[in-house]
């Protein structure tokens, strides 16, 4: 894919990003099979096993979980009143979208213990093995994973078309959860509304934002403080994975748009690679 030629300008040291559909990749550049931290991207495995744990009834979503007046639906939303770290709420559940690492460590802390193992173990039995990953989970859940670009294409290609969770759990899970929510999106500042799915985040009509403009409002997905990203985009049918050893920045507020946008323009055939 020619518009994967840009990446070989950014400011970074190792870079490996790639592009696939749901049955088969369409091109990739850099190091794919190198090991590289996932940071908040790890949040996607995290709502997926969690998702797993749903549908196998292990977890209720709308059964108490997290503090006091909030269930699993509003940790996986942001929208517990947690804080971005530390266990004491700074808000009425469902009256804020504040991104909170917090909320997703007890989040897998309420399905370890309902599960009765390690998250990670769980993690791994429910995601991991299932989609062939040799990706792995060394700390926080919120944002503890490593692994190569490979993994991070499976999980795209599972979320154009997914097999370990029913397609209606994934739509409820890429829909508005609490719709309205204000908040701020981390990087970019303040949105109004800040709309998040379970644990995906949404493009809807958010600007700025680091997907591009030719993404559907209907695109979903994560991006991290180490450079990494997936978005998925079921209008064109298309997931796009980066993972780098530079964190986000400036850099990457103006390279990885350009780069959806240049995708999108060649996968559709209604333009060139920038």
């Amino acid at each position: 894919m020619d518009a994967l030629r840009q990446v070989d300008e950014w400011p970074v040291g190792v870079a490996a990003v790639g592009v696939t559909a749901s049955a088969s990749g369409l091109g990739a550049t850099g190091a794919s099979a190198a090991t590289l931290p996932w940071a908040s991207v790890t949040k996607l495995l995290t709502a997926l096993a969690s998702l797993v744990a749903a549908e196998e009834g292990v977890l209720e979503l709308d059964k108490p979980a997290g503090p006091p007046g909030s269930t699993a639906r509003h940790l996986l939303a942001h929208a517990s009143g947690l804080p971005p770290d530390g266990e004491t709420p700074i808000a009425q559940p469902g009256t804020r979208r504040i991104y909170s690492n917090a909320g997703f460590e007890v989040l897998a802390n309420v399905v370890a213990e309902r599960a009765e193992m390690p998250f990670a173990e769980y993690l791994r039995q429910a995601v991991l093995e299932p989609l062939g990953l040799t990706a792995s989970l060394d700390g926080s859940p919120a944002s503890g994973v490593s692994g190569t670009l490979d993994d991070l294409l499976s999980v795209g290609r599972e979320l154009l078309a997914p097999s370990s969770i029913a397609p209606e759990t994934l739509a409820e899970a890429t829909a508005v959860a609490f719709p309205g929510l204000v908040g701020v999106l981390p990087g970019f500042g303040r949105m109004d509304p800040n709309d998040w799915g379970l644990g995906f985040e949404l493009r809807d009509g958010k600007r700025p934002h680091w997907t591009g403009e030719r993404n559907s409002s209907r695109t979903f997905g994560h991006f991290g403080q180490s450079g990494s990203f997936l978005w998925i985009d079921p209008e064109a049918g298309l997931a796009c994975a980066c993972l780098c050893d530079t964190p986000f920045g400036d850099w990457a507020k103006e390279a990885w748009p350009r780069l959806a946008d240049a995708v999108l323009a060649e996968s559709s055939g209604t333009g060139a690679a920038a």
